[in-house]
């Protein structure tokens, strides 16, 4: 039994939604999760700048004696996580790859895709399901304005209503199966978007990274009863994120500076 921690970063508090979904199937876990506030967005940040700010994520990770680490980020996946892998001998896995799988097995053949503009302009999720499956036909959309305005809490309002109806419109008449929120942060609009595309499945990457480490042979789950208080670091606290954090997880939060550790 490792009685490690798992480790878990993103750009700010969307990756909460994946916390949240490995922490309700895998309660005897800790988790320490990282949100480089002090750097949001990632999303309009060159690849070059997003692989060094994770590689200070996976370094911080590292410090803290993780088992294994979750790139709880759409953006910080398509762009930096294969060089991470080749950089660090500990098992890392990111939102993409266990989400194509789901897909290509549902047998799904059209797919939409929502994320930040650098998760898009990557192509990283056409790439990788039509290396699965090249029938598949995927539709893309950039969503820029998505995670600024998660982390504002602006996610069930009347303007989050508008700015995800514009970004949706190209759908509407495409025969989509199903659409994956590329972007952690979009499962907190997931109501407003299943209004829009109300016979459309929608994906949520959390469910389908728990799915994938459940399977993997290179987890090994904590059995014990009682477990260690999970952590919750920034890297910036002058910002909306305990308040966001309570409405996603239900609950209290306590956060540390990365710098007061």
């Amino acid at each position: 039994m490792d009685k490690k921690p798992i480790g878990m970063f993103d750009s700010g508090v969307g990756g909460l939604t994946v916390y949240k979904e490995v922490k309700n199937k895998m309660p005897n876990e800790k988790i320490i999760y990282l949100g480089d506030t002090i750097n949001f967005p990632y999303g309009s940040k060159s690849k070059e700048s997003i692989i060094e700010l994770s590689k200070k994520c996976v370094e911080f990770l590292l410090s803290k004696n993780v088992k294994m680490i979750i790139i709880a980020c759409g953006t910080a996946t398509s762009q930096a996580l294969e060089e991470l892998q080749k950089m660090y001998d500990i098992p890392i896995i990111g939102i993409i790859n266990p989400t194509v799988t789901y897909v290509t097995e549902r047998g799904f053949k059209d797919i939409g895709v929502i994320a930040t503009r650098g998760t898009i302009r990557s192509n990283s999720w056409e790439k990788k399901i039509k290396e699965k499956n090249p029938q598949i036909n995927v539709y893309n959309q950039e969503c820029p304005l998505l995670a600024p305005m998660a982390e504002e809490g602006w996610t069930e309002n009347q303007i989050a209503e508008l700015v995800i109806k514009e970004y949706l419109k190209d759908f509407h008449g495409k025969k989509m199966d199903a659409l994956i929120l590329g972007c952690t942060h979009y499962p907190l609009y997931e109501n407003i978007i299943k209004q829009e595309l109300p016979n459309v499945e929608i994906i949520n990457t959390g469910t389908r990274i728990v799915e994938f480490i459940e399977k993997s042979d290179f987890f090994e789950k904590q059995t014990l009863n009682e477990v260690e208080k999970d952590e919750i670091y920034l890297t910036d606290t002058e910002c909306n994120f305990l308040n966001v954090a309570k409405n996603i997880l239900k609950q209290d939060v306590e956060i540390r500076s990365i710098n007061k550790n």
